[in-house]
């Protein structure tokens, strides 16, 4: 009887796997036994500390070290026993059970079971299952089957195995197999919750769960099975989607982004109130779990698994102040009496909590609690725990993240300001000891808040690469090769080591110099510019390097210096186009070019054009410098490349501020303005580049150009006098709906007009729907386009 259940599992879709993701992973990928190691998030031991979380000890790695840590992971083993064994003996399974769900197994995974019998079947074998539900979801094999009927059954049947095993829902949870089947039966509640139908019903069933749960809520916290199902629980009352990143599984890529606002943070005005289903059982849930009168708060701060918890529940809490300064303060372990009041946090208390903070545990809840903080408690916690102590937590493997996050969140000018006292004149110790994190968590808030340490800022870090006596020269290559340069013996011989690869974070961070003001950075720009034509070409074909070359280009310096860096890259255009990330070089290069440099560029890409054609961004490429149409014509080409940029400046005489170095500096959109706006401007940008691709004659003549000639055009339905030369399309969008080419024509005839030098202008329909929008920036058009908005409206 058992070798039928052993030849039907093969054909499970279930792959057991004793590995297990971070916070909340598919069953079909991992389990529970490395969620340790991969919420770590990268923070291994490593000699020369290069990663954004490389530079940990491997003491910490497996947990932590000594006292409180100690306890609690004797606590952890003694919990993991207690609720699976020492409460409860779990019974074998009898044959004739055994034998029934290893035919249903075979029955279910057959591919002649239709959807509806498939649902009777799955309904029918967990009524089968009454009685018998832990047996069967601790089992090694028959939880494989369990998981596959509670995915395929209806709401009525899986609501009705979790009633029915409830009350021994937590010992199902903290068994290995168990946990799976648990949960599984929790996204498939989740599944079924978009009906609301059977809210009412999901609801009572989670209800259920969630006393059953809460009777031993420590139990199953610091469990290593049991806590991934109380965290799919706490999102399940929250609505939040299965595979949800933000609450699940956050990779240490995504957080550092997040820190060096590479991309907004999942936390930051986040809506909880939004599609919360189950808002009643989530506060009973995170209320039972940190209930202050509880005395082993101590032992969740510092336990791996209770850690984890925590911090999903504080996500779920965020943008709901009262609930989180509710809770902050019991996290913190300060005393109740004080924890509403606005000076909550004791001077015992706080050196308790800057131990804390180098325990591999807590430092990971502390980086969420300053995420999610209010203002006031943010400030609170700042000043009281962490101000004075900033270094002597930066320099340590964990400590250092905390500051990491501290830096990064920080809400005023106010907060910089005394960051930067204690830290701004650290960064050579710092990188020296590999926490290149802090130093370039650092300079992004810098950035961020726009305080005026920015030029001191910029200045510490080249201090921090090079001598006052030496060439500046070397310190781009030096941020480029952090790690190489400070764990070389001599660094007063240090050269670019060829063929190594470029760090992570030093790209990071000269991307977020390469931000600031022009007038800032200077010596950064000098440094890379003068770096040789072989180690631009280098750096440009290493993806962190082709970061900072594109960082450069897209600053605000002027367009002189960007193409002294882009005359370097003459002669390998070709092969950088064809890079993953080289094909993103070449468009920086192309757009702050000239017209010299553009045919050099263009040309270069010729015979490489089948090749692009087979990658991933060559297609856009070679649409977007047109490198089929110079080599058709390269003439025609020349005249829509002056074109856009005549179009280009007028649009942004009209639109853009009143300083013209932005669009002098060869990309209007990188000057420092709201991110809305520039969004704007990109899209509007873009829509000229659309309209004038289209809005050209086969002769050629570009929109707007500039004719010799004052010959009116012929009143023809198909075909124009080469004298007018002007577009057959019409710019307004409803030109570009019209079905046939006939129509265009028409409306380009009627709606163009020349004026006495000879230049095309648009006709009323263009001029009605232009005129009105920019009416109200009169006062910022160019006489030029002023002239032809007047002569297309009369």
């Amino acid at each position: 009887m058992v070798s039928i259940g052993l030849k039907a599992l093969p054909s499970r879709k279930h792959n057991r796997n004793l590995s297990q993701d971070s916070l909340i992973a598919d069953e079909s990928k991992s389990s529970h036994d490395k969620v340790g190691k991969k919420r770590n998030m990268g923070r291994k031991g490593s000699k020369k500390g290069g990663g954004f979380h490389a530079d940990v000890s491997k003491e910490n790695q497996s947990g932590d070290s000594s006292g409180a840590s100690g306890k609690a992971r004797n606590f952890s083993k003694d919990r993991k026993t207690s609720v699976s064994q020492a409460s409860f003996v779990r019974k074998q399974v009898d044959p004739e059970t055994v034998k029934y769900f290893s035919e249903i197994a075979n029955v279910i995974e057959g591919t002649e079971v239709d959807l509806e019998e498939r649902s009777v079947i799955c309904g029918n074998a967990l009524e089968e299952a009454r009685g018998k539900e832990v047996e069967l979801a601790t089992d090694y094999i028959i939880s494989h089957t369990m998981q596959t009927l509670l995915e395929g059954c209806s709401v009525d049947h899986l609501c009705s195995f979790l009633r029915s095993c409830a009350k021994k829902f937590s010992h199902i949870s903290v068994d290995r197999s168990g946990s799976h089947v648990a949960e599984t039966a929790l996204k498939s509640l989740a599944r079924h919750l978009e009906d609301d139908e059977n809210h009412s019903l999901i609801e009572e069933t989670v209800s259920a769960l969630s006393e059953a749960i809460m009777v031993n809520p420590v139990d199953i916290m610091c469990n290593c099975y049991g806590s991934h199902v109380l965290r799919r629980l706490l999102c399940l009352c929250k609505g939040v989607p299965v595979d949800s990143p933000e609450f699940h599984s956050i990779k240490p890529s995504v957080v550092l982004a997040e820190r060096l606002n590479l991309r907004s943070s999942q936390l930051d005005g986040h809506d909880t109130q939004q599609n919360e289903p189950f808002p009643d059982q989530l506060k009973f849930l995170i209320s039972e779990m940190l209930d202050p009168s509880r005395a082993d708060i101590s032992i969740l701060q510092v336990n791996q698994y209770g850690s984890l918890v925590l911090q999903t529940a504080l996500k779920l809490l965020a943008g709901q102040e009262e609930e989180l300064l509710r809770f902050i303060p019991v996290l913190l372990g300060c005393r109740m009496d004080n924890a509403l009041e606005e000076n909550f946090v004791e001077v015992k208390m706080a050196k308790k909590i800057l131990r804390l903070v180098e325990e591999n545990a807590f430092s990971h809840l502390m980086e969420v609690i300053l995420a999610v903080a209010p203002d006031t408690l943010y400030n609170e916690i700042f000043t009281k725990i962490f101000k004075g102590s900033l270094f002597r937590i930066s320099s340590h493997p964990s400590g250092n993240f905390v500051v990491q996050a501290l830096v990064s969140h920080a809400r005023t000018q106010e907060h910089m300001k005394l960051i930067y006292e204690e830290l701004g004149f650290k960064f050579k110790n710092l990188l020296e000891l590999g926490r290149a994190g802090v130093v370039a968590a650092l300079i992004a808030a810098s950035h961020r808040l726009q305080i005026n340490e920015r030029e001191q800022c910029c200045q510490a870090l080249a201090d921090a690469v090079h001598l006052t006596n030496e060439p500046s020269a070397c310190i781009v290559p030096r941020i480029l090769f952090l790690d190489n340069y400070f764990h070389t013996d001599d660094k007063d011989n240090w050269n670019w080591p060829n063929g190594a690869k470029m760090h992570v974070l030093g790209s990071l961070m000269l991307q977020a110099v390469f931000k600031f003001p022009s007038e800032f950075i200077q010596t950064y720009v000098a440094s890379i510019i003068s770096l040789e034509d072989n180690h631009v070409l280098e750096a440009s074909k290493d993806p962190a390097g082709a970061r900072v070359i594109e960082a450069f280009l897209n600053s605000n310096v002027s367009a002189k210096q960007k193409r002294k860096l882009v005359i370097k890259l003459r002669g390998h255009f070709g092969e950088l186009s064809v890079l993953p990330s080289g094909s993103f070089t070449v468009e920086k290069c192309f757009n702050v070019s000239n017209m010299s440099l553009r045919e050099t560029i263009v040309t270069e890409l010729l015979p490489f054009q089948t090749e692009l054609s087979k990658t991933k961004q060559g297609p856009y490429l070679l649409k977007k410098l047109d490198v089929e149409g110079f080599e058709r014509r390269p003439d025609q080409w020349r005249s829509r490349q002056t074109s856009k940029e005549s179009a280009y400046k007028e649009f942004y005489a009209a639109f853009g501020p009143k300083d013209t170095k932005s669009y002098q500096s060869g990309n209007f959109l990188a000057d420092p303005r709201p991110k809305s706006q520039a969004e704007k401007l990109k899209g509007m940008r873009k829509e000229i580049d659309t309209h004038l691709s289209s809005g050209f004659s086969s002769n050629g003549t570009p929109f707007l150009a500039h004719q010799g000639r004052s010959t009116k055009p012929k009143k023809s339905r198909n075909k124009q006098s080469p004298e007018s030369r002007g577009f057959h399309k019409d710019v307004d969008d409803n030109s570009f709906k019209s079905k046939s080419k006939e129509r265009k024509t028409e409306k380009a005839s009627s709606s163009t007009k020349t004026t006495n030098d000879g230049e095309i202008v648009l006709g009323e329909k263009l001029s009605t729907h232009t005129t009105e929008k920019k009416r109200r920036r009169k006062d910022g058009l160019s006489k030029s386009l002023s002239k032809k908005l007047k002569a297309g409206s009369n």
